[in-house]
């Protein structure tokens, strides 16, 4: 069987070419501007093309180095997060962990379906090791090892064949609170953002973990928007991302950043990717679930949660909040929180106590201002969320479904 028809593709996410040309195909204003000596020069149009190519190939070279995601949103403390997971990896961060601070993952990248993945905790490590069709997570915490095996298919063989799929890295989970960011990944989501209310231009070459690069910098024009730009930077050598950070309006340093604090493109050793349960180490045999985007049921899942008004960086997310909080759940989730850990009543709970009280045209409610999102909790039961100014929410409060 050909490598590329392997039951299940388990290599880091590579998005596809649709990803870029959406970027150049909604008609982005694009500034042709220079790089610098140290790189040839090169336009965004030109740029954009390079990285279409390269994960279009789906092929990425082996590799290892350190990641470093460091946060500042500007959150308040928030009950109902601590804990939370993004499902089948690593445990050790929780949700409220990684929107704040620095925490980092080291990756070693031998092919699609040999990597490890590996998230330092407070004397403790969480570890993905993918080697061949076998996969293993280990949690050193909790003296736990699960090996993931392919869901089955409906029609029979496994599941998660993505035949070339743009999103492959399953079961890496994506997700904002996700412990598995990559530069790859925000990459990725910043250029699906990049629509006809982007400038796209090329800003001065940087140097990332030793590395010339290119920088994208995405800047959107809306005047709503919190987001001042976000800027991408592209291996000079690989054109594949390195960091990407994202900048708010006001402030001189990154509100989020994600890149790679070292990275050699040698191969690592075969033995990075075998792993053997520790003697005394609780064995579990778990089925992977794939990413939300790959199941059909999301689709439903996701038209349930709510709707989008606006569209590009002024999106804004409107959902209904629960009518109360839910307590008839299976035994094992008699604490009242979620599946994934999250307890929405005291999440809910708190950001109404960290809110302020506002009202207008649209009615009344509760208004959460962040330096990256605003949050709107109405008293009719609303909730409303983006990186808008509030008065984005308030329009978007106005118009009844």
């Amino acid at each position: 069987m050909a490598k590329r028809a392997r039951a299940v593709r388990w290599g880091v996410p590579v998005a596809a070419v649709a990803v870029v040309a959406a970027a150049v195909g909604t008609g982005p204003v694009i500034a042709a501007v220079r790089g610098d000596q140290a790189l040839p020069d090169r336009t965004a149009e030109q740029l954009l093309a390079d990285v279409a190519r390269t994960w279009q190939s789906g092929r990425m070279p082996p590799m290892s180095g350190t990641i470093v995601e460091t946060a500042s949103l500007g959150l308040p403390s928030l009950p109902g997060l601590t804990g939370l997971s993004g499902g089948p990896g690593p445990s050790a961060a929780s949700a409220t962990s990684l929107l704040s601070g620095s925490h980092q993952l080291k990756i070693w990248y031998a092919g699609e379906d040999r990597f490890r993945l590996m998230l330092p905790g407070e004397m403790s490590e969480t570890d993905v090791v993918a080697d061949g069709d076998t996969v293993w997570l280990w949690d050193s915490a909790a003296n736990k090892a699960t090996r993931l095996t392919a869901p089955a298919a409906p029609g029979g063989g496994h599941g998660g064949g993505h035949s070339g799929g743009p999103e492959g890295g399953f079961p890496l989970r994506p997700g904002p609170a996700s412990p598995y960011a990559t530069p790859e990944q925000a990459a990725r989501q910043a250029l699906k953002a990049a629509g006809s209310d982007t400038a796209i231009s090329v800003g001065d070459d940087v140097t990332v973990a030793g590395r010339a690069a290119y920088q994208i910098v995405l800047t959107p024009t809306s005047a709503d928007s919190l987001i001042k730009d976000v800027r991408v930077a592209l291996d000079g050598e690989k054109l594949m991302p390195l960091r990407v950070q994202v900048y708010t309006k006001g402030a001189a340093e990154p509100a989020f950043e994600v890149g790679f604090e070292s990275l050699s493109f040698t191969a690592p050793a075969p033995e990075n990717f075998s792993f053997t349960p520790p003697a005394g180490a609780k064995v579990e045999q778990e089925t992977a679930t794939p990413p939300v985007g790959h199941r059909p049921e999301a689709v439903a899942e996701a038209h349930d949660r709510g709707s989008v008004v606006g569209s590009g960086w002024d999106s804004v997310l409107v959902t209904s909040l629960p009518e109360a909080p839910v307590r008839d759940v299976p035994a094992q989730q008699q604490d009242g929180k979620g599946p994934d850990g999250l307890d929405a009543a005291a999440l809910l709970d708190g950001l109404k106590g960290a809110a302020t009280p506002v009202s207008g045209q649209w009615g009344s409610g509760r208004l959460l201002r962040t330096k990256v999102v605003s949050i709107l909790i109405t008293d009719d039961g609303r909730l409303l969320a983006g990186a808008v100014t509030p008065e984005a929410l308030y329009r978007a409060a106005g118009v009844k479904g």
